[in-house]
């Protein structure tokens, strides 16, 4: 019998490509290939009868052309703040194993380079987000202002981490990466954030 779960709360991205993002259109990144970090802040959730409330999980990828062919690389990040059952039921959602959208993102992947605990951070203020990872990775990004003064926004793309939401453009003031061959150390480079819901079986 499949287990139940379902989370909630907010995510983040922030890549390498520069100007507006072609992968979310299905289109080749603008550097020929594409490195991300990609967190997310669990304001509520559960795995069966494991709680995962205020967890946050993170994932450093590779991929060496458009993003929808796949073949990615990827290193996950498990908070260190969860408990041995908490990570499990993380690496189970976020690995892909327990089905949901997260597993449409798994499918992409050709090569899981690494799990790491570590402590994450998920920090929000205004339009600006903050992810860090431990002395490992970081990504610091701030909302583009639109022509009114409000938020830029994306709807409806087909490539999509969080389906169903409307991203909020954004640019990285920091992104930077280096671990397991997945090494990113830029800025003014495109992000996204938005709300996100994932739901088992």
């Amino acid at each position: 019998m499949n287990t139940q779960w379902n989370i909630k709360g907010e995510y983040l991205e922030s890549c390498s490509c520069r100007g507006a993002c072609p992968c979310v259109y299905l289109g080749s990144p603008t550097e020929g290939d594409c490195s991300a970090l990609v967190g997310w802040h669990i304001n509520a959730g559960r795995y069966g009868d494991i709680g995962l409330d205020e967890l946050n999980v993170a994932v450093a990828l590779s991929s060496p052309g458009a993003m929808a062919e796949g073949n990615w690389k990827v290193v996950l990040y498990l908070d260190q703040r969860a408990d041995e059952r908490q990570q499990e039921a993380l690496g189970t959602i976020f690995g892909g194993q327990a089905g949901g959208h997260p597993a449409v993102l798994a499918s992409l992947i050709s090569e899981v380079r690494g799990v790491e605990r570590l402590p994450i951070s998920y920090g929000i203020e205004g339009g600006r987000r903050h992810l860090a990872l431990g002395e490992t990775a970081e990504a610091d990004i701030t909302a583009l202002e639109g022509l009114d003064g409000g938020e830029i926004t994306i709807t409806n793309h087909p490539l999509a981490v969080a389906p169903g939401q409307t991203l909020v453009v954004a640019s990285s003031k920091a992104l930077r990466h280096q671990a397991h061959g997945i090494d990113i150390d830029l800025s003014e480079r495109t992000a996204f954030y938005s709300p996100f819901a994932y739901t088992g079986p």
